[in-house]
């Protein structure tokens, strides 16, 4: 079987998985998010942490409960590390540095799972399961309930009321992300993941000196890791690692569990405005979105640049046999149109193209279909600017849902859209021009641009992946790109409720022979085009700069 064909027939499979996971799943979290009975697991939690979970919320007090909850994250899992070498199950490693800890704790609170370590060299078994691991679950039920608050202010009418924050993080880690974490844990296992508390042992002999390497609680971890689109790898090579990833079925599973819930939550979207056709119109400009990508990524990989990649059938570099071209493209492209990071390949080695593809679908806003929670309310939002632009061109005030985008509203989604290219171009032109940061790179030229380009794009959106070329652990960028992980992170958040706020309090404007019908295919291809056209007018000088400039000159 041709390597084309290979890769063509595992996006089919991983296509058909999807759709078999979608309906079930998606009205699975619309039950939960819409119930009003507690389990018992949920009273105890709530009792634990003196949260009345009947209370709704408007968008201030939701808001303070996000940043309460994160900043604690941040705080306990920055002391853990800095705590480390007097732990036990720290495996004889000592403490961890004050800024790795704080770009760490930023990193993983804020789902990005950016990692300037070495985890098998850094790590001990506390820190990986009671810090990383519980990390990879909040952070992602985080997402979710943001996602859950917006998609009620559609919903929700002549109300300022959100729901409970406390209950929707709750519910999210025990009755979605728990159950399927614990069974993907169990397929990782069949697949050869390892899944032990061993202490650090000689494995063989490498180039004639003695290898060593310690075992983990890896496949629990991994399966939030991808789930949670989280992204952080046990070890430093991630889901390249044959600990984490062993073979094909494990790395097209891995890919399954990062796409699972940010598609099905555009059925959960549907179900709770009462629509699922609008949960299709989103779920098609997501999926037309990454298909494109994908294909794209496939032609440039597989494209026959230079004697080597000739002689290969493809370009090799950086990538893992056992995987090959196709797989490896479809695992790069998931990875980083959500926000997740993990990575079966190693980006800077891709070509000028296939590396801007991968940071293109950063730029997107990591939307199609996004991380787990911030991939709906990121879409929803550009939606919102799709149709202010549709009723801009006939002349009418637009409105979406039955709800009117007026100033104030359209005002939220234009910051929510301009934070993180300011974050992105305003620090890499900062590190570019500083010597410090400079001497990171172990590249020049366009390629070394890219470097620092990908690290802000990384950061910014809440990836986590990188280019392995840029040396980021140094103060600056452990704090530079600490900070734009936070701001990244919450200041979204802060338009997106406020958003939600606004509309929760619309009355309902009934459907007329002008209103824009945004569950028909016209609006998806609408949707499309402005987020293409919005993310290429912000980025393109810097991408003809970067991977456009190798890409053309290979």
């Amino acid at each position: 079987m041709s390597p084309v064909l290979a890769g063509v027939l595992q996006l089919l499979a991983l296509i058909a998985a999807l759709a078999l996971a979608y309906i079930p799943l998606g009205n699975h979290m619309a039950r939960v998010y819409t119930s009003d009975k507690h389990w018992r697991v949920e009273k105890w939690i709530y009792k634990g942490i003196g949260a009345d979970p009947d209370r709704e919320m408007r968008w201030p007090a939701y808001l303070r409960g996000v940043l309460a909850f994160s900043l604690a994250g941040v705080l306990f899992l920055y002391l853990l590390q800095r705590l480390q070498g007097v732990l036990p199950g720290s495996l004889g490693f000592a403490s961890i540095d004050p800024d790795q800890a704080f770009n760490t704790a930023v990193s993983f609170v804020t789902n990005t799972n950016w990692q300037s370590y070495y985890g098998e060299q850094a790590m001990g078994h506390v820190v990986q399961t009671a810090g990383l691991a519980v990390q990879n679950f909040v952070s992602a039920a985080v997402g979710m309930a943001v996602a859950v608050a917006l998609v009620r202010g559609f919903a929700r009418s002549r109300t300022g009321e959100l729901g409970n924050f406390w209950a929707d993080l709750v519910r999210g880690v025990v009755r979605v992300l728990v159950p399927i974490a614990a069974l993907a844990a169990v397929v990782l296992v069949a697949c050869g993941v390892i899944q032990n508390f061993s202490g650090i042992h000689q494995v063989g002999q490498f180039l004639g000196d003695p290898q060593q390497w310690n075992g983990g609680a890896v496949a629990s971890q991994e399966a939030i890791k991808e789930l949670g689109t989280n992204g952080g790898g046990y070890f430093n090579a991630n889901s390249a690692h044959p600990f984490e990833n062993p073979t094909p079925f494990s790395n097209l599973f891995e890919i399954f569990l990062i796409l699972l819930i940010p598609f099905s939550l555009t059925r959960t979207f549907g179900l709770m405005v009462g629509s699922v056709r609008q949960g299709y119109a989103i779920l098609g400009t997501m999926a037309a979105i990454w298909v494109g990508f994908t294909a794209l990524m496939m032609w440039t990989e597989f494209a026959h640049h230079g004697p080597a990649p000739e002689l290969a059938g493809a370009s090799m570099e950086g990538k893992e046999l056992r995987f090959g071209v196709g797989a490896s493209s479809i695992f790069a492209v998931a990875t980083t149109l959500t926000s997740t990071g993990a990575v079966d390949s190693f980006h800077s080695s891709y070509t000028g193209l296939g590396g801007g593809i991968t940071m293109l679908g950063m730029m997107l806003g990591e939307i199609a279909p996004g991380g787990t929670g911030s991939g709906l309310y990121g879409m929803l939002i550009m939606a919102v600017i799709a149709v202010f632009i549709a009723g801009l061109m006939v002349g009418r005030t637009p409105e979406y849902l039955g709800k009117k985008i007026g100033t104030r509203e359209i005002k939220f989604a234009a910051c929510y859209i301009l934070i993180t290219p300011a974050l992105v171009l305003v620090l890499t032109a900062a590190a570019m021009a500083l010597p410090t940061p400079g001497a990171s790179m172990t590249n020049s030229g366009a390629h070394g641009f890219s470097e620092i380009l990908y690290a802000y794009t990384s950061a910014s959106n809440n990836n986590g992946s990188a280019f392995a070329g840029l040396n980021a652990d140094t103060q600056w960028f452990n704090s530079t790109l600490g900070l734009a992980m936070l701001l990244g992170r919450f200041l979204p958040m802060v338009f997106v409720l406020a958003l939600a706020g606004s509309l929760a309090r619309q009355q309902p404007v009934p459907a007329s022979a002008g209103t824009l019908r945004t569950e028909k295919p016209l609006f998806a291809g609408l949707l499309v085009g402005a987020i293409l056209i919005i993310t290429g007018l912000t980025y393109f000088p810097a991408l003809a700069l970067g991977p456009l400039a190798e890409g053309l000159a290979a």
